[in-house]
């Protein structure tokens, strides 16, 4: 399938002016741009301006609030929770974020639930505002029940992804930024717009049986924890899984578990909801709480040297560190464009010509 080439200062004026049109502030319009746009450039492209206009689906279904007062409604010194009052959570992340970092600032550590959220993008962008702070940073967000617990053919939790980013001297930082699933939903996405089959060990149908249709979620399948199946581990991306979803919803007072709203619009909202919206966790760890920062990030870059260093498996030239491909592939992005499907470019130009915005 082809693609377009858009540079980023064009998609970020054309996604803010979007935002702004749905009744976003102008700050709030450009934070919630900076972080969709994280995703794009850093090459996770199911989470990025492909998903515009499921925001924008929410916001016209009442399920997103485009003015939203997100305030602390509970803390103690180290610890707070924030009510996302149903904003974006494109805004509201990066809000409890930096409660986050401010508490570390004053005693060392800063805890940060999240309830009555949405959507919040990536957790890698979340996660790395700690990063300027020689701090390390925590992010993480339950999702929409799409995927079945091991031995299960109930859908009951959603990808639920882990980020932790950690500082060092001259190397770059360490970001780890992982669904708790074999893949990503928006991956399933990007394989239905290339009409390709999935990897066996992503997805069963409703049955239970292994499949590689990339469809099969329509039908009343569901994605797998990570590790596929039992014998290859998915116990463990399961129980990974469920730790995102209590930290980030028990935790706070959001939805939880086959609760948690889903993404589209267009999707029945579940029943007997136990909380408000979705719901995150944030953390962030000042470095010199532990020891000198500068000590941190020598012994940081002498880690990261040694395992760059590890003899690599035949065919591949070198072992990675975990954020190497995002970061080299945002160098990269922002020097040669944003490469977009014809089908979300297509799908982009028909949003901009309902809020009278030219991409």
């Amino acid at each position: 399938m082809s693609e377009r080439i858009y540079p980023y200062q064009q998609l970020f004026n054309f996604t803010k002016a979007v935002f702004q049109q749905i009744g976003c502030t102008e700050s709030d319009a450009a934070m919630a741009t900076k972080v969709l746009l994280s995703a794009d450039l850093r090459g996770v492209d199911s989470h990025g301006v492909a998903r515009l206009s499921g925001y924008v689906r929410l916001w016209e279904a009442n399920r997103a609030n485009a003015k939203p007062n997100v305030r602390i409604i509970h803390e103690t010194p180290s610890t707070a929770v924030v009510d996302g009052d149903a904003g974006l959570g494109l805004v509201v992340a990066p809000f409890a974020m930096q409660v986050a970092i401010d508490k570390a600032k004053q005693v060392g550590t800063g805890w940060v639930s999240v309830q009555n959220s949405n959507h919040f993008g990536i957790a890698g962008y979340h996660a790395m505002m700690a990063l300027e702070h020689d701090m390390i940073g925590i992010a993480m967000t339950n999702a929409s029940a799409l995927v079945a617990p091991t031995f299960s053919v109930e859908r009951l939790l959603g990808t639920n992804p882990i980020c932790v980013a950690i500082p060092a001297g001259e190397e770059p930082a360490f970001v780890a930024d992982l669904a708790t699933t074999t893949a990503a939903n928006g991956k399933l996405e990007i394989l239905q717009r290339k009409s390709k089959e999935t990897p066996t060990g992503w997805v069963q149908d409703k049955a239970g049986n292994p499949s590689t249709n990339p469809h099969e979620l329509k039908s009343g399948g569901a994605l797998l924890p990570l590790g596929g199946d039992r014998e290859h581990g998915s116990h463990k991306g399961y129980a990974l899984g469920a730790v995102v979803d209590i930290f980030s919803a028990v935790l706070s007072g959001a939805n939880y578990g086959p609760w948690v709203p889903p993404f589209p619009a267009y999707v029945p909202m579940p029943t007997d909801m136990p909380g408000k919206g979705i719901g995150h966790f944030f953390g962030a760890m000042r470095v010199d709480a532990f020891r000198p920062a500068a000590d941190f990030k020598f012994h940081m870059d002498k880690w990261i040297g040694r395992f760059r260093s590890a003899t690599p498996v035949a065919g591949e030239e070198q072992v990675l560190i975990p954020g190497d491909p995002e970061r080299e592939m945002e160098a990269n992005r922002l020097k040669a464009g944003i490469p977009l499907l014809n089908s979300v470019s297509e799908d982009l130009i028909l949003l901009g010509e309902k809020f009278g915005i030219r991409l």
